[in-house]
């Protein structure tokens, strides 16, 4: 038994089960989540008479697609995650190679929850949208935490593994 492969396919698992969980909590309760994204894109908590508000989105429609844009990507990392340490679990025992070639979807599925948390709310809803001006609807602090947990996994995934 090879505990750092195990490790490695345990610690993908969490992060599918974070993307899995954070998906069926927006889906569950769309509501509370959704006022979040909404106030986000209508950007009216950021600072008062900022040069940016022609940024702002008042298109309901608007928000209920890039709040499914959200959830449709948490689940994919979740299922990716989840099917990716199932094939490091299969894989665990194979030679070096086999193994590294296992590591494929786990590799797609962290990468693609770097992208949600990053992109989606870094870039798009912390930067362009002013997220991080807000007092009430600031996730900025929450999504490093998510960066930062699912990064560290990318980063030990991908190191080189022994025979």
């Amino acid at each position: 038994m090879n505990v750092a492969r195990l490790s490695k396919a345990f610690l993908v698992l969490l992060i599918g089960l974070f993307g899995v969980l954070v998906a069926a909590n927006n889906v569950f309760d769309y509501g509370s989540n959704f006022n979040f994204i909404q106030h986000v894109m209508l950007m009216d908590t950021t600072f008062p008479d900022n040069d940016l508000m022609w940024r702002a989105i008042p298109s309901p429609a608007a928000h209920h697609a890039a709040y499914w844009m959200i959830i449709v990507g948490e689940m994919l990392t979740g299922l990716l995650c989840i099917w990716g340490s199932v094939r490091l679990v299969t894989h665990s025992r194979e030679p070096r190679d086999l193994f590294v070639k296992s590591k494929r979807t786990a590799i797609l599925g962290l990468t693609l929850g770097i992208f949600v948390w990053f992109f989606g709310f870094m870039v798009v809803a912390a930067e362009w949208f002013l997220m991080w001006q807000s007092q009430q609807w600031n996730g900025v602090d929450a999504a490093f935490r998510f960066i930062m947990c699912i990064s560290a996994v990318l980063i030990y995934l991908t190191q080189q593994d022994p025979d």
